[in-house]
């Protein structure tokens, strides 16, 4: 199955370089739908012109977005040299506390497709 999710140009070029292997998220109802083995189709925003494909190799539940970034090294978001709190409070920007709070995280683990 394929699933079309947007990605700023920063971590969109970074898991394009094949720095970024984690990509995070609520655990949403649009999130619940993946499966290890789906592919998702990045889109770079805002400009939406250019487009990556990944496989979807594991899926990690968490309640926070902070025991998300205890349990997996920074390296994995291409994140070196970051505080957790820094990840968080970057995190925030795009996602509410009340949001996570309701719907929980997950850490998608990719491999980029050719």
């Amino acid at each position: 199955m394929e699933h079309k999710m947007g990605l700023y140009e920063t971590p969109f070029n970074s898991m394009k370089s094949g720095k970024k292997t984690v990509e995070v998220r609520l655990y949403d109802e649009k999130r619940r739908k993946l499966n290890i083995g789906d592919t998702i189709k990045f889109t770079k925003l805002p400009d939406s012109h250019e487009t990556l494909e990944v496989e979807v190799v594991e899926l990690r539940q968490y309640p926070t977005f902070t025991e998300m970034y205890e349990s997996i090294p920074a390296s994995d978001f291409d994140a070196v040299g970051d505080t957790v709190s820094e990840m968080v409070n970057q995190t925030y920007k795009i996602y509410t506390p009340e949001k996570e709070k309701e719907w929980g995280t997950v850490a998608i683990t990719i491999r980029l497709l050719d």
